[in-house]
């Protein structure tokens, strides 16, 4: 059968998502705290990766397996077991043909920007000290929605075979001493959130106009945008799927029946 294992995690201590040889990474952590509980080698796979020290509120990640188990009792075991840095929210029952990456119909991330220093912030917030123009920058965003090419946010030497992504949501949000950049989006490149959030400071701080903005991105060149933004202020906060509503695990079939 396979299950859908959805969690979070603090990405600090680890190189990212995916394993690495020489690195810790959260999917060999987990696939392997899961592989001892069920006393079976188990692969798990992503809905996606994450950068070095890339947080998630919310990632999903499926497993086969023919062992049976209570569902929460494996989630109870496992947030037991597992270090303080990953936690399990919940696994769910989905078709054998469902797949994390693959079916996942819209990601979104947040970036967390703080103009303050702030000891409990830090961590998990970019300390940036200059004044930034946050009616510039939502300005600057909405440009976003008039293409789907954006190599120019893209890691150089990448594997993808397209640079196209369809961004649904992008605007940036100020409480207190806090900016909060929210993009949703139907796939992303690798860096490319933290390379459109290094643009849009320097639109921000007056460095870029809007037409150099929309320049940017018709130029398709990385080396055109701004640097990219520490990793440490950035969260996937959602990961949505067509069969997955609320806290109900809906299988591909049982979303048939229901049409």
């Amino acid at each position: 059968m396979r299950y859908f294992i959805e969690f979070a995690y603090n990405g600090k201590n680890y190189h990212g998502w995916q394993q690495q040889p020489n690195a810790p990474s959260v999917q060999e952590t987990l696939g392997k705290a899961i592989s001892v509980l069920l006393r079976s080698t188990v692969e798990i796979t992503g809905a996606g990766r994450t950068d070095t020290g890339v947080h998630a509120k919310q990632m999903f990640a499926h497993f086969d397996t023919d062992i049976s188990f209570e569902a929460d009792i494996l989630k109870n075991k496992l947030n037991s077991y597992l270090p303080k840095d990953i936690a399990i929210i919940k696994i769910h029952t989905v078709a054998d043909d469902a797949h994390a990456r693959f079916d996942a119909v819209k990601r979104t991330y947040e970036y967390h920007i703080t103009n303050v220093k702030d000891v409990f912030e830090e961590p998990l917030s970019w300390y940036c000290h200059h004044h930034l123009d946050v009616e510039k920058m939502n300005q600057a965003a909405k440009i976003l929605f008039e293409f789907d090419d954006f190599q120019c946010f893209s890691k150089v030497n990448t594997d993808v075979k397209t640079f196209l992504c369809k961004i649904m949501e992008a605007n940036w949000t100020k409480t207190d001493n806090k900016l909060v950049f929210t993009v949703a989006a139907d796939r992303f490149l690798r860096n490319m959130v933290r390379a459109i959030v290094g643009t849009l400071v320097n639109v921000g701080m007056g460095k870029l106009s809007l037409e150099d903005f929309r320049k940017i991105i018709e130029s398709k060149n990385r080396n055109e945008a701004g640097a990219s933004a520490p990793a440490h202020g950035l969260f996937l906060t959602k990961v949505e799927y067509p069969y997955i509503c609320g806290t109900l695990p809906l299988t591909k079939n049982s979303l048939e029946k229901k049409k």
